[in-house]
């Protein structure tokens, strides 16, 4: 089968919501009336697969990136991490959090695994992250 109409690298779309500033968080695809938008989470397991290059107003074009295996990015870092520490979703009931990503932590609860820490992180950093969709995992 052959594949036609496809993208690599970076996209173009449509912003959901004023996305200024927010270069180095994840987006998720979502949709009005069946055009596709970005959104930043609104949830700690939402599908936040793509990272912001270049944000912009509510309704703009921004550029985003879609994370993959094959190629490390700059997330925008909560917290501390080390090398080899998986990353999850910040907490979304922060608002100025949304997006950006933390070291998987102790406390109970169900978390999505989206990237490892390639280095060490501090809080506010565009961390070196490796994406690896590790999918749920459950701390007890």
């Amino acid at each position: 089968m052959s594949q036609s109409n496809t993208r690599v690298g970076d996209i173009r779309v449509l912003a959901g919501e004023a996305l200024t500033g927010m270069e180095g968080r994840l987006v998720k695809m979502t949709h009005d009336t069946g055009v596709a938008e970005m959104k930043l989470p609104a949830a700690n397991a939402d599908y936040a697969l793509f990272v912001v290059i270049e944000g912009g107003a509510d309704e703009a074009l921004v550029s985003v990136r879609p994370i993959q295996a094959n190629r490390n990015v700059r997330l925008a870092l909560k917290g501390t991490c080390n090398p080899g520490d998986v990353l999850v979703l910040a907490d979304v009931g922060t608002s100025g959090d949304k997006g950006k990503v933390r070291a998987l932590p102790t406390a109970g609860g169900t978390y999505r695994g989206l990237a490892m820490a390639e280095e060490a992180g501090v809080d506010g950093q565009f961390v070196l992250a490796r994406p690896a969709m590790l999918g749920n995992i459950v701390v007890t």
